[in-house]
């Protein structure tokens, strides 16, 4: 058996151009003999970190929303994958707010060795793919033995399914394939 992969949809937008990378490259994970499971966060009810500490003390977060049912993928999953639009240069803020829920798991037991990013932007102004691989990197670098393990970044499209017959599309498919 494969390895069990998480794929994160993190746009809230109905047939969003980075939701379609994440199905591209769960297609090849799938092929390749992996599990794949594929959660949008649209129309889930993730609560912001309120910095209070409790999960420091109790383990986990005392908020009570669809982070925590999240997170348990999360930390049993091998692999992991975000997909994200790019806002103002970074990711999603509802990625950001998912990451933010995660901080009483840093010091836990969890699977995943493994993060990958798929993105898409209507612009590629200078330093995007590098603010977007940063914000995540910087959650990545919280966990020890736990490695950026590869990136597919789209310009240029903004509309939903503009992405259609890109070919960052293949490429998310090949690099599902090469878990």
């Amino acid at each position: 058996m494969g390895k069990r992969v998480l794929i994160i949809s993190t746009s809230l937008r109905r047939n969003s151009n980075s939701g379609m990378l994440a199905k591209e490259f769960a297609r090849g994970a799938k092929e390749a003999g992996n599990e794949v499971r594929l959660i949008s966060l649209r129309g889930k009810k993730i609560g912001y970190c309120e910095g209070c500490y409790a999960c420091q003390r109790l383990g986990q977060c005392i908020i009570s929303d669809d982070a925590i049912k999240i997170e348990e993928e999360m930390f049993g999953s091998d692999v992991l994958v975000y997909a994200t639009p790019v806002y103002y240069r970074g990711i999603s803020g509802q990625m950001k707010t998912l990451l933010d829920r995660v901080n009483p798991r840093h010091c836990g037991d969890r699977k995943f060795r493994e993060v990958y990013l798929l993105s898409c932007a209507a612009k590629n102004e200078t330093n995007t793919s590098k603010n977007i691989m940063e914000a995540l990197q910087g959650w990545i670098e919280s966990f020890e033995g736990v490695n950026f393990a590869g990136m597919v970044f789209c310009d240029g499209v903004n509309e939903p399914l503009e992405i259609e017959g890109n070919s960052k599309l293949k490429e998310a498919y090949e690099m599902g394939k090469s878990v």
